[in-house]
């Protein structure tokens, strides 16, 4: 039986309830997101963690960015109820659903920073387990959904940060810039040195015009590799999450 927990430096993330348990996708995430977040010369204030599931993301960036509101919305119960007894500030609510409450309105709540380790399997077999079928396909939230209604919260120069596998990466730009927002920071992720890149980490930047700069420069492009030759954490991977693995 595998263990209920997952134990870091300065926090445990309980995982039992959830569908989707602590992984790697959301580790990288968590120490990735908003770490070049310079639009406003200061560090993010309002954080919303899209698909919270166990909190994991929210508490890193919690840890990470201790000045700033971090909230979590999840449309699992279990998951938002778990989220919460992590410590984090957890919702029950779809992205759609918190989009129309809080992104509608001049009083709404906005964001400088949304992040999401979305369900990524599209046109693919379904899970028999409901709620790992949730977390894991896109009909609960599809790319295009995901980029309109994180565009409607973001605050000015907010950004959004997801992980996705690497072979949505053209897909999923494409549509960004339909919805202003613009590649301002790419990781390509692989297991080893040998690889292809496995997953793709992205940063866009909310923009009203493609002539405010982020389109007059290449976006940052870099990569990441998650295995030493001898299948350990590379020195890469142990210098990007430090902070959180024991």
């Amino acid at each position: 039986m595998s263990t209920p927990y997952f134990r870091f430096k300065q926090f445990t993330i309980f995982h039992d309830r959830c569908a989707m348990k602590v992984g790697t996708d959301g580790v990288l995430l968590g120490c990735w997101a908003g770490a070049n977040h310079v639009p406003f010369g200061h560090l993010p204030c309002t954080i919303l963690d899209v698909g919270t599931g166990s909190g994991l993301i929210a508490r890193m960036l919690m840890q990470r960015f201790p000045e700033a509101e971090v909230e979590g919305i999840d449309i699992d119960e279990a998951a938002v109820e778990q989220a919460r007894g992590n410590g984090v500030n957890a919702y029950l609510s779809s992205l759609q659903e918190w989009s129309m409450v809080h992104g509608t309105c001049p009083n709404g709540k906005y964001y400088d920073l949304v992040v999401s380790n979305p369900p990524y399997f599209q046109n693919s077999l379904k899970n028999p387990d409901k709620g790992r079928e949730l977390a894991r396909h896109t009909d609960s939230l599809s790319y295009e959904e995901l980029l309109a209604h994180s565009e409607r919260l973001l605050t000015m120069h907010g950004q959004l940060a997801i992980i996705l596998p690497a072979d949505a990466e053209q897909e999923i730009c494409t549509l960004a810039t339909r919805h202003s927002l613009y590649l301002t920071h790419v990781t390509r992720v692989c297991s080893k040195e040998s690889k292809p890149p496995r997953r793709v980490l992205l940063q866009f930047e909310k923009s009203e015009s493609q002539d405010h700069g982020i389109t007059e420069s290449r976006p940052l492009e870099d990569s990441l590799v998650l295995e030493d030759d001898k299948g350990g954490r590379s020195a890469a991977y142990q210098e990007l999450a430090k902070d959180f693995y024991l």
